[in-house]
């Protein structure tokens, strides 16, 4: 169940109504008159099944709502309502597995903003991935992955080719470039610094390292399971359900990858650095490929939901 609020002008109320009054997927509906300060206007209520959420977004959109005043949603995570049981079940599809176009856009966003908190955690990770790799600690290698963020501006790769959002695009490119280039290039200062206090050694990068090769040294299994991994990242965003984003975090070694790079740039061992990038690449790619192709199936299973709906409702599809 979703909660819906409309901020809009007074002279939209009663279509914004008439809009939210049709649909099956909502159970509850308030207006309060005269509440809107800015813009001035009214305040619109409704609570609606999260598997009918995209056709409603969708109709206030091309009312041209969200230029004039808000539309916002919001989980709800405890709910009694009898309405609102009936509405699920009216609703055609799964309230577990619907995908609100609006909330996964909306992350993608601000999962690709390139910003402090970004490249702090993923600089924190690399190093933390380094000194995993000089260790040959495979705990801290896992604890890398963890706290690296990079996934989120993956998963945004393929938000943005499906819903042909260009800018978003452009953003989450940005954002893996620059983060890996920053947290690369303050792993290498700090591995030099190392380097000078003798404690790194070449040994430590080139020597036996049994437990953390498989970093820089990529096979076809690194890039299935980076498919795997993008899928079920792409599926925990999108679903009501956020239980696999950890598993996908330990699947993958990008960011292991990353501080390796540095380390082999800092001893200039071109063995260790395109072993390396050759990671980082197929892990990068295979997530990206993953998540587009399981957007890509979500979409078209929604669209001809929110087709039998229209059907279902007697309203033209262009409404929709």
């Amino acid at each position: 169940m979703l909660h819906l609020r409309v901020l809009a002008p007074t002279e939209m109320t009663d279509e914004i109504l008439e809009c939210l009054e049709i649909d099956e997927a909502v159970s509850g509906l308030a207006v309060f008159r005269g509440a809107g300060v800015r813009p001035p206007g009214d305040l619109i209520m409704a609570q609606v099944a999260r598997e009918g959420a995209n056709d409603i977004v969708q109709r206030l959109r091309e009312r041209k709502v969200h230029q004039h005043g808000s539309i916002e949603l919001e989980g709800v995570d405890t709910w009694m309502s009898r309405k609102g049981f009936d509405a699920e079940l009216r609703t055609p599809g799964s309230s577990s597995d619907a995908v609100v176009w609006a909330q996964v856009a909306q992350r993608a966003y601000e999962d690709s903003e390139l910003n402090w908190t970004y490249l702090s955690f993923l600089t924190m990770a690399t190093v933390i991935a380094s000194i995993a790799i000089i260790t040959d600690s495979e705990i801290l290698v896992v604890g890398a992955m963890v706290l690296g963020p990079e996934f989120g501006a993956i998963a945004a790769l393929g938000v943005a080719l499906v819903r042909k959002r260009f800018v978003l695009l452009q953003l989450a490119i940005r954002t893996l470039v620059v983060g890996f280039l920053v947290a690369i290039a303050v792993t290498l200062v700090l591995t030099l610094a190392g380097r000078g206090l003798g404690w790194i050694a070449l040994d430590d990068i080139v020597g036996a390292r049994p437990n953390t090769a498989f970093i820089y040294t990529p096979d076809k299994w690194s890039f299935i399971v980076a498919l795997i991994a993008g899928a079920a990242g792409v599926l925990s965003i999108t679903s009501a359900k956020s239980i696999g984003l950890a598993g996908v975090f330990i699947s993958v070694t990008t960011v292991p990858a990353a501080g390796n790079i540095a380390l082999g740039v800092a001893f200039l061992n071109g063995s260790t650095i395109w072993g390396s990038v050759a990671q980082l690449f197929l892990n990068i790619a295979g997530m990206a490929i993953a998540g587009w192709l399981t957007l890509v199936v979500q979409e078209r299973l929604w669209t001809r939901v929110s087709v039998r709906r229209a059907r279902h409702l007697r309203v033209p599809r262009r409404m929709l």
